[in-house]
């Protein structure tokens, strides 16, 4: 397992990890179990996998879970936790989107940190509840956009907020992947709560993926999206939800945008990729090979700068490098440095210590908040025919 060198503070312990959802065939779920093992910060000893008693007890013993602290009901896990001497330090949602206001509250009501999937929420309210929770009891809210942990995400916004393209005239943002071009699998139980509008929230796919290249965008250019106009569409099989969303965006600082994200795009399967263009130079990133960043400037030779220690690497970056150039890094280690500052945080408000501004930019339930409020700007413009509305935040 691989240990960082430096850049955050050194723990004095493993905290101890609670899950709900996420049993042993959830990929949502093990995203998170990787993440807290690679960051070496966390040790999971309590979940609520499944509802379903035999499926929760069979998740909780292939993560070799003591028996005791196995719960078919997370209301359970919240109560007993919440008294044990050696009870959870937080708990991981890894539930589908309509469930997380609910397990949320009561977890923050019991005293325990909050470490939650995205969307927050899939209510404006429900968000400014959670957002008024947080502030009153001042426990970590923690929303999992990991793709900002990519040492590479990091190294843009560090060139960026250094000048290195000049000031900031366009953005383009893309996520495309595949598995809404045909028709669902009726066996596909898990995944079955997401033809249904109900429970996806008012935009489906702006819910689903286009939070985060949201959250990318505006983590990357340090400024926010001020306003929107968006074109939903089914693009692929015939559903009660839409797949592909078309995004004109504005940016606070003038700039103009694009977005787009769909589920139906043949042949696709992460493409997460963002690009920034200056007065004097351009940024690109590619999910899929995360471990370049194309940097362009006017009348000079492209730069590919490679993830690693040194040549070009700014401390901002270097800090979240696992391994030396040659060895790959991935998603997985993504995940492992989002778990990495969830626990810097965590124990710190644990311990009463402050942490200092910039050595910390986990995505928290502002985030989390602001991406609910995307989502229902995205929905407004369209159904009002494509009109520019303005993105607001909820705090």
């Amino acid at each position: 397992m691989a240990v960082k060198k430096s850049g955050y503070p050194a723990a004095s312990r493993r905290l101890r990890l609670g899950m709900v959802g996420g049993g042993r065939e959830g990929l949502v779920g093990q995203w998170h179990w990787i993440g807290a093992r690679i960051s070496n910060r966390w040790e999971l000893v309590a979940a609520a996998p499944s509802s379903d008693p035999d499926a929760a007890l069979a998740s909780g013993r292939a993560w070799l879970l003591d028996e005791g602290r196995i719960y078919a009901d997370w209301r359970d896990m919240a109560r007993a936790e919440a008294e044990r001497a050696d009870g959870i330090d937080a708990v991981a949602i890894c539930t589908p989107n309509w469930t997380h206001f609910e397990i949320a509250i009561a977890f923050l009501e019991a005293g325990i940190d909050v470490i939650c999937d995205k969307p927050m929420t899939n209510d404006l309210g429900e968000a400014a509840k959670l957002l008024e929770m947080q502030k009153e009891t001042g426990l970590v809210l923690a929303v999992t956009y990991p793709y900002v942990f990519h040492p590479m995400v990091r190294q843009a916004r560090a060139m960026l907020a250094a000048g290195a393209i000049g000031e900031l005239r366009q953005v383009m943002v893309e996520y495309v992947q595949e598995q809404a071009a045909l028709p669902a699998d009726p066996k596909a139980r898990k995944t079955a709560w997401k033809a249904d509008p109900r429970k996806t929230g008012r935009a489906a796919i702006a819910g689903d993926i286009g939070t985060h290249a949201l959250h990318l965008l505006e983590f990357v250019a340090g400024e926010k999206v001020a306003r929107l106009r968006a074109d939903l569409h089914v693009c692929g099989a015939p559903k009660a939800t839409e797949d592909t969303a078309f995004l004109n965006l504005a940016m606070e600082g003038g700039a103009p945008g694009v977005m787009w994200v769909t589920q139906a795009a043949a042949g696709n399967y992460c493409g997460l990729r963002i690009r920034l263009y200056g007065e004097t130079g351009g940024l690109e990133w590619d999910q899929e090979n995360p471990e370049k960043l194309r940097y362009t400037r006017v009348g000079q030779p492209e730069q590919t700068i490679v993830r690693g220690h040194g040549a070009g690497m700014l401390p901002e970056a270097e800090r979240m490098v696992l391994l030396p150039r040659g060895h790959g890094e991935a998603l997985s280690d993504a995940w492992g440095n989002l778990y990495t500052e969830i626990a810097v945080a965590v124990e710190a408000r644990r311990g009463g210590r402050t942490v200092a501004e910039n050595d910390l930019v986990m995505p928290d339930v502002r985030d989390g908040a602001r991406g609910v409020a995307f989502v229902h700007a995205a929905a407004d413009s369209h159904e009002g025919g494509g009109v520019w509305v303005e993105l607001r935040d909820q705090y």
